[in-house]
């Protein structure tokens, strides 16, 4: 009896063994977060592994794969990876055509995306408040952005505690009563965006105010800064930080969420809050905003280059062709992309852009039409020169944006350090492709210079081989 209750005892180990062998690793790839078909289904998390040696290079529908029975929420826009978790914001809780309610909040493990927590309602009040944006602001605490302020969450309960004094939507309450979709109701005015974090502060985009500066360590708007620096009556599109540390603002024409730009961006120093007001080059535009229909907006900085990103145009947000390339030290500003002149018809996607935190590669979701299910992701160089396209199976995925675990800033996957790095391990490529295994830490010896995740255990380390 006692033999068998081992053996079984032992099978059961090589079988979870086996299992937890198996189980897939999501922070060597890209994860691109979709608001997905609106009136049909909730949204969806897919995943690309850009140099599959196979040419495996998607996973759609992880959340839903990872987590049988469970969905997002609807018109999901917003994700960020804060120390190996991943935060998922949706507007609403339940798309109207989904049979499944998932969350305005969705917490997943960054490495396997199992659900570790969701809630249908942001205000602990139960009012109705639909999201927008995740900052972490440290290991126990992150901010989410809404239609209605911003509100502290409890990243250890995974708890709403409160609202960032200073951050309401002045005009919530008045007609709340109309539906969520209606652009003229409160939730579309008067919100709060884009959150950075720099110089020990939380900059929140506030769709009426303009810039709230918040003190993270009393959770209350200290400052405000209105777009009337730039153009009486202007209003803040999106915010950004560049790789040295300064802040970017792009320009909404008024408040009203109208999607017109001001040809302007404003760089601000976040320690002294010295600010500079930057005018377009003619024939140029700035960087398009969403208020109307909130997403994070193509505004991106690179964290190799100190340069960003943008999408402009004179059809303001639903402008997809052309993306501008901004040097932050130079001023330079030009055509980074235009699609047209690569011809197909392909347009960028809303705000479906992202540059990689390490190969400085820029990834962007392309479709034709709102009414044409084919979407593909295309991959460029630094230059600017397209590296490859990566179709995708028919839906109406509408992407929102790219997250890359790889990096080592807020987006970024941490470390796990459980020990010290000795003993033997497995050398992967970013793209998670083994390269050597039974390798001792810092005997990298006839390996090829690059940068690699060497792996023993639960210890995980990123390694530059030059």
């Amino acid at each position: 009896m006692n033999r068998l209750v081992s053996l079984v005892y032992v099978l059961l180990t090589a079988t979870a063994s086996a299992v937890a062998a198996q189980e897939s690793d999501y922070t060597q790839g890209i994860i691109w977060v979709n608001e997905d078909w609106y009136g049909h289904q909730n949204s969806t998390v897919n995943y690309l592994m850009p140099d599959d040696p196979e040419g495996n290079y998607w996973k759609y529908r992880i959340i839903q794969a990872e987590n049988p029975g469970k969905e997002l929420g609807c018109t999901n826009q917003y994700g960020a990876i804060w120390h190996d978790r991943l935060y998922l914001i949706a507007k609403q809780e339940k798309d109207p055509g989904a049979t499944v309610t998932g969350g305005r909040i969705t917490v997943a493990d960054a490495r396997t995306m199992k659900i570790l927590h969701q809630q249908s309602r942001i205000d602990p009040s139960g009012a109705q408040c639909d999201g927008r944006g995740f900052l972490g602001v440290d290991e126990h605490k992150g901010y989410v952005s809404t239609s209605n302020g911003v509100w502290i969450f409890n990243l250890d309960t995974y708890t709403v505690t409160g609202q960032v004094e200073g951050s309401a939507n002045p005009n919530a309450g008045g007609d709340n009563d109309k539906p969520n979709t209606d652009p003229t109701g409160s939730l579309y005015h008067g919100q709060s965006g884009m959150m950075v974090m720099a110089a020990g502060k939380v900059f929140v985009a506030h769709q009426q105010y303009g810039l709230l500066i918040v003190d993270p360590e009393v959770d209350k708007v200290v400052h405000v800064i209105s777009m009337d620096i730039v153009q009486e009556g202007a209003g803040i599109g999106s915010i950004v930080k560049s790789k040295d540390g300064m802040l970017w603002i792009s320009v909404a024409k008024n408040v009203q969420g109208t999607g017109v730009s001001l040809p302007y961006i404003v760089r601000m120093d976040p320690a002294t809050l010295d600010y500079e007001v930057i005018a377009i080059d003619e024939g140029l535009y700035g960087p398009a905003n969403s208020w109307y229909a909130w997403t994070p907006d193509a505004f991106v900085a690179s964290e190799v280059q100190n340069c960003l990103y943008w999408k402009g145009g004179a059809n303001r947000w639903f402008t997809g062709s052309v993306i501008y390339k901004f040097d932050c030290d130079t001023r330079e500003q030009s055509v980074f992309i235009n699609l047209e002149e690569e011809g197909a018809d392909w347009k960028l996607y809303g705000c479906a852009i992202g540059v990689h935190p390490v190969t400085d590669e820029v990834y962007m979701a392309l479709y034709h039409e709102f009414g044409t299910p084919t979407y593909i992701t295309r991959r460029y160089s630094p230059a600017g020169e397209k590296i490859r396209d990566y179709e995708m199976i028919m839906n109406y995925w509408f992407p929102s944006l790219p997250l890359f675990p790889q990096g080592d800033g807020q987006s970024g996957v941490d470390t796990v350090e459980c020990g010290i790095a000795s003993g033997a391990g497995t050398l992967y490529t970013l793209s998670g492709i083994a390269v050597r295994e039974a390798v001792d830490y810092g005997s990298w010896a006839g390996i090829a210079p690059g940068i690699y995740i060497w792996k023993s255990g639960r210890l995980s380390r990123k390694v530059i081989i030059r």
